[in-house]
C-alpha cells in the first residue's frame, strides 16, 4: 500500500516522500500514515471498503465547500482504495479532555473545547445537508428502519447474547419495533455525523476540525447529540452535560425554533438507542475480536445506561425489564475472572498518554524504551513491527535492548516472587516508546512470554498502539 501513496503524494506535492509514520490501529477497517516530505506533511488512508472511502472523499468535498472544517482529500486512486488528505496535526479533543476526564473536574480550558464543538454541530447538521446529494452515502442514504435495526441486534447478538443474560427475543423484538417507531416518528432533513464524538474530533490551532464522517447520511438531530453528550469513557458530570445541551439548543435557534424541554424528551430515546448501538459495538470488538480494551469501557457504558433507567421506559416494557437486569447483575459486566495473579504488559507510544490501569490497583512498572537505537528511522524498517524478525534482528545485532531487559527481568522478577506470595492478583507493566511500533513492541513481547514461560501466571499482552492481543493462560 505504501507505493500507491507515495505516488499520490508526489503526484501532490511534487516532492518525494522522506518519512513515512503509521499511525495506530482504531476500531476501523482503514490504516492511516502521516507522509513527510521536506516541505510537505500529508495524512495517506488505505481503507478496505471503497465504497466507504467514496462516501468519504465525497462528502468531504461537499463540506469542504459549505465551509465547514474539515480536513480536505487531495488526490485518490481510481479504484478509491487510497487516498491522501490534509494533516491536522495529532490533538484529538478527547484527549485534550484527559485531566477532565480521569479527575472529574473539567478545567475552563476544555469546557470551552467542548462548548467550540457542540456549538458547531448545528451548522454541519443543517449546512452539511444543504445541496447534499444523500444518495452517494454509504451504506445508507438515511437513518431508516434498516438502520436502526442493523444497529439493535448488533447490540442483541454481539452484546446481550455474549453476556450470557437469558431473555425473550420475541418479546424483545416487540419492544424494538415500538422503539423504532418513536426514533422515525418525526421527519427530518438534517446531516447526521453518526459518530459524532470527541474520538473524532481534531483541535487545530485550538480549532475543532471534524474527522470520520465515513457513515453520515440524512438524519434526525439527536442522534449526534446523545453520540457526543453521552460517549462512554468521555466522563461529563451531569452539570457539564446539561450546560452542553443548553449550549447546543441556543446555537440551534439560528436554523429552527425549538422548544427545549419537547427537545430533552425525544432526545432520551436517541440516548438510549446510542448507549445499546455502543454495547453492540464493544461486544463485538471485545467478545468477538477479542480486543480486550474495548471491553475495558463496557462498564462506562453500563453507568450511562444505568442513569438512565432511573426515570425509565415504561412504553417498552420488556426492553426496560431486560436492562435492568443487565445492570443489576453485575456492575463490572465485559469483565472477565482471573484466578491468581495476571501480569499485564503494554506496549505504548508516549504520544498517546500512558495506559491507564483498569485493575484498580495503581502502581506496576513504565519503562521508557526511547533510549534504545530506533529502528523506526530506516526506511527498511518503517512500515514493520517490534515482532518482525528483521526487526528483532537489528535490536538484538545492536545489543542496547538486550542490556536493557536485562534489568527490567530482574526488576519484574522481584514483583512477581512477592505478589504471588502476598496473594496480589494484578501488576501492570508498560514499554513506552515515541510511536509504539518498535522498540516498546519488543520489549512488551519479550517480557510477556519470559514471565509466563518463568513464573507461570497469566499474562494479558497488549500492543495498543497496533491493537494486537494475546492471553498467556495458565491452565487449571
Amino acid at each position: 500500500m505504501i507505493p500507491e501513496l507515495n505516488r499520490l503524494f508526489e503526484e501532490i506535492t511534487g516532492e518525494k516522500v522522506q518519512e513515512i509514520t503509521v499511525f495506530p490501529s482504531s476500531g476501523s477497517n482503514r490504516k492511516y500514515f502521516r507522509l513527510k516530505s521536506w516541505h510537505f506533511t500529508r495524512i495517506g488512508v488505505w481503507g478496505a471498503s471503497p465504497e466507504e472511502n467514496r462516501a468519504f472523499v465525497y462528502l468531504s468535498a461537499h463540506l469542504r465547500k459549505q465551509g465547514l472544517p474539515v480536513p480536505e482529500v487531495y488526490e485518490h486512486t481510481d479504484d478509491y482504495m487510497y487516498y491522501v488528505q490534509e494533516d491536522l496535526g495529532d490533538t484529538l479533543l478527547f484527549d485534550a479532555l484527559e485531566g477532565g476526564r480521569k479527575s472529574g473536574e473539567f478545567s475552563r480550558q476544555e469546557c470551552l473545547f467542548l462548548q467550540q464543538t457542540i456549538r458547531l454541530l448545528p451548522v454541519l447538521q443543517f449546512k452539511g445537508a444543504e445541496t447534499l446529494d444523500f444518495s452517494r452515502c454509504y451504506p445508507r442514504p438515511e437513518f431508516d428502519r434498516r438502520s436502526v435495526f442493523w444497529d439493535l441486534n448488533y447490540f442483541k447478538y454481539c452484546f446481550l447474547k455474549a453476556t450470557g443474560i437469558e431473555f425473550s427475543e420475541d418479546k424483545l423484538e416487540d419492544d424494538f419495533d415500538k422503539l423504532a417507531d418513536t426514533l422515525l416518528e418525526e421527519p427530518f432533513y438534517t446531516f447526521m455525523y453518526r459518530d459524532f464524538q470527541a474520538r473524532n474530533v481534531m483541535l487545530k490551532e485550538g480549532t475543532p476540525f471534524f474527522i470520520d464522517f465515513q457513515g453520515g447520511r440524512k438524519g434526525p438531530l439527536y442522534y449526534d447529540v446523545a453520540s457526543f453528550l453521552w460517549q462512554a469513557k468521555a466522563n461529563y458530570p451531569e452539570m457539564l452535560r446539561a450546560a452542553l445541551l443548553d449550549d447546543y439548543l441556543e446555537a440551534l435557534q439560528a436554523f429552527m425554533p425549538v422548544d427545549p424541554e419537547a427537545f430533552k424528551k425525544r432526545l432520551r430515546y436517541f440516548v438510549l438507542f446510542r448507549s445499546l448501538q455502543v454495547l453492540g459495538a464493544y461486544g463485538f470488538r471485545g467478545y468477538f475480536e477479542k480486543k480486550r480494551h474495548f471491553l475495558e469501557s463496557v462498564p462506562f457504558a453500563i453507568s450511562n445506561l444505568r442513569n438512565l433507567l432511573e426515570e425509565g421506559f415504561p412504553e417498552y416494557p420488556y426492553l426496560d425489564k431486560t436492562l435492568r437486569d443487565l445492570c443489576d447483575r453485575d456492575e463490572n459486566v465485559g469483565k472477565k475472572e482471573e484466578r491468581g495473579l495476571t501480569v499485564q504488559v503494554y506496549s505504548f507510544s508516549y504520544r498517546k498518554g500512558i495506559p491507564e490501569d483498569f485493575s484498580g490497583n495503581g502502581g506496576g512498572f513504565v519503562f521508557d524504551c526511547r533510549a534504545i537505537h530506533n529502528p523506526g528511522k530506516y526506511e527498511a524498517y518503517k512500515c514493520l513491527t517490534g515482532l518482525d524478525e528483521p526487526v528483532i534482528r537489528f535490536l538484538e545485532e545492536d545489543g542496547e535492548v538486550l542490556r536493557f531487559m536485562e534489568s527490567v527481568y530482574a526488576l519484574v522478577d522481584a514483583s512477581v516472587e512477592r505478589y504471588r506470595q502476598r496473594g496480589f492478583t494484578s501488576l501492570m507493566v508498560c514499554f513506552g516508546c515515541t510511536g509504539g511500533q518498535h522498540r516498546s513492541v519488543y520489549c512488551a513481547q519479550h517480557l510477556a512470554e519470559y514471565v509466563y514461560r518463568k513464573w507461570g501466571v497469566n499474562v494479558h499482552l497488549l500492543h495498543r498502539e497496533r491493537e494486537i492481543e494475546q492471553q498467556f493462560k495458565v491452565l487449571l
